[in-house]
């Protein structure tokens, strides 16, 4: 039996490693051409939004030029008279829808008996009405639980009384104004 070595060296599994290195080379190269289409596509879709913009930036200055030429043009005078003809045309609108009926209704379920209306007048201003009312009255007190009777129904605010007087037969003579909510 032979017992002499005749290799000059040991022998190792050479082949393992290859095949190691050889993956990690592959899963490199994988990444690295992955990483690269991504920069190209991202690259690519940069360049479209930067074309978007510049043609959005394009497009606003050129509005912006546009409205500027229509301001010069229009005649402010003209602008203004328009402006005051839809204002009159809005607040016609609004005393036409005025609910007269539900503003008597209002007024006469809150009205002691020991007062008298005489006078009402509405004020329409600013999308806000207000009613002027004229009252008579023997006692300052019946003026004053119609007046808390307007507020507590929720239609009337800001009740105040503008003008106050006594007359020849006695009677209390009391302006009162409030802004009125509620149309019906």
């Amino acid at each position: 039996m032979l017992r002499t070595n005749l290799s000059t060296r040991p022998f190792y599994n050479e082949r393992g490693v290859h095949v190691l290195a050889a993956a990690i080379a592959l899963v490199v190269l994988a990444v690295t051409a992955w990483q690269a289409v991504r920069v190209v596509r991202l690259s690519k879709y940069k360049t479209e939004l930067n074309t978007a913009v510049r043609r959005d930036r394009d497009e606003t200055e050129a509005r912006i030029k546009d409205a500027d030429e229509i301001r010069r043009g229009l005649n402010q005078k003209e602008l203004a008279e328009v402006a005051a003809a839809a204002k009159e045309a809005n607040e016609l609108i609004e005393r036409r829808t005025f609910s007269w009926t539900g503003l008597f209704n209002q007024i006469e379920a809150t009205l002691p008996e020991d007062v008298m209306l005489t006078g009402i007048r509405p004020e329409f201003k600013d999308s806000e009405t207000m009613v002027n009312l004229d009252v008579l009255s023997r006692e300052s007190d019946d003026v004053d639980a119609f007046w808390d009777r307007l507020e507590k129904i929720g239609a009337f605010h800001d009740v105040l009384w503008s003008a106050f007087d006594v007359a020849e037969d006695g009677m209390l003579r009391v302006q009162m104004k409030a802004v009125y909510t509620d149309r019906r």
